[in-house]
């Protein structure tokens, strides 16, 4: 235990340390794949994800999938984002975890957007009129998580990526590792590190990327097939060091009373191809039955103007709530998410899920 906890803190000194050297707005658009910056998850953006610490579940899998290793039975999960209401764009994320053994858990995730349909254009008839097409992205996710001990938990997540249309496809693999501690009288201190989106280069190949061309011969003329070569690109990796602190505000006959729980969370992320992110959430628990959530996000110039050097869409604020109840002998339950982030333009994004834990 004592070895264990050793190699956690120097881990998190040496991931620290690397803050000096993260935060690389120059590199801005060299990355690609940006989906899977995306939360899809109600309970985690409604305090913008800075829950890293203290996630669980199958919505550990964006933050820290070393959160997934807490389902000890079956948890099934679907959600709906209205991605920057009045663009038309939806996401769709479903999934499970399943418990394994008495310390072992296994997850399934899909995260799916839907774009809509867009109008086919080429350089000679730029204004459309030939149909349309729908792109397709997707991200699948194999996870596997352990708990070590009572305070150590940890996990590596499989993805797979997929961005495509009719002719040209990018397909690509990703790997993301976390780790949680949890410590203290009433496991009330939590601190996690997460390395996500680590993985291979990427680029786009099809029949989408080949061009004819017509030449002039000695006595008549030939098509020629030209096929244009996707340079790669890299995928958006990040790392993820987040704490959180439990306070119960009742106590019973045994010092202590979870009816009444407030988390206060933050995380700070680490991106290689944008600025540094500093996530803070607050999130107010009755019987863990009825949940209220707030965050705000914050990066550098991000309170400053399109024109003045802001480089995101999201005006800061996050909201959301849970409802959750049980309905059966065995403490089954099923839980309704809601969150909402402010953004400029557009008009915030909304996203709904649905729990159930067998």
């Amino acid at each position: 235990m004592n070895k264990n906890l050793k190699y956690f803190l120097v881990t998190t000194l040496a991931l620290n340390s690397l803050q000096s050297f993260s935060g690389n707005p120059e590199r801005s658009g060299q990355a690609g794949a940006s989906q899977l910056l995306i939360d899809p998850y109600a309970r985690n953006s409604g305090m913008w994800g800075s829950n890293s610490a203290r996630v669980r579940g199958l919505e550990a899998q964006f933050l820290n999938i070393a959160g997934t290793a807490f389902t000890r039975k079956t948890e099934v999960m679907f959600n709906r984002t209205n991605w920057l209401q009045g663009s038309g764009i939806y996401i769709n994320s479903f999934g499970f975890t399943q418990g394994i053994g008495e310390t072992s858990t296994i997850g399934f995730g899909v995260v799916a957007i839907d774009p809509g349909n867009i109008e086919i254009t080429t350089e000679t008839q730029p204004d459309g009129g030939l149909g349309t097409y729908r792109p397709s992205f997707y991200n699948i996710s194999l996870s596997y998580a352990k708990m070590f001990s009572d305070n150590i938990y940890g996990g590596v997540n499989f993805k797979i990526i997929n961005e495509q249309i009719p002719n040209v496809a990018a397909r690509g693999i990703a790997i993301d590792a976390g780790i949680q501690y949890h410590t203290g009288k009433y496991d009330q201190i939590h601190i996690g590190i997460a390395l996500k989106n680590w993985g291979p280069k990427m680029s786009y190949v099809g029949d989408g990327l080949t061009r004819q061309t017509t030449q002039a011969g000695f006595s008549n003329t030939y098509q020629l097939t030209v096929n244009n070569r996707s340079g790669p690109f890299e995928l958006p990796a990040l790392i993820n060091i987040g704490s959180s602190y439990d306070f119960f505000l009742t106590k019973d006959s045994t010092g202590l009373s979870k009816n009444h729980r407030l988390s206060l969370n933050g995380t700070f992320t680490s991106n290689a191809f944008s600025y540094d992110n500093y996530l803070f959430g607050v999130e107010y628990a009755w019987r863990e039955m009825l949940m209220f959530r707030g965050g705000y996000y914050f990066e550098k110039n991000s309170l400053k103007t399109f024109d003045n050097g802001r480089r995101t869409i999201f005006t800061g604020p996050s909201a959301g709530l849970t409802f959750e109840i049980p309905f059966n002998e065995k403490k089954s339950t099923i839980g309704l998410d809601y969150s909402y982030r402010f953004t400029n333009p557009f008009s915030g994004v909304h996203t709904f899920g649905i729990r159930l834990n067998l």
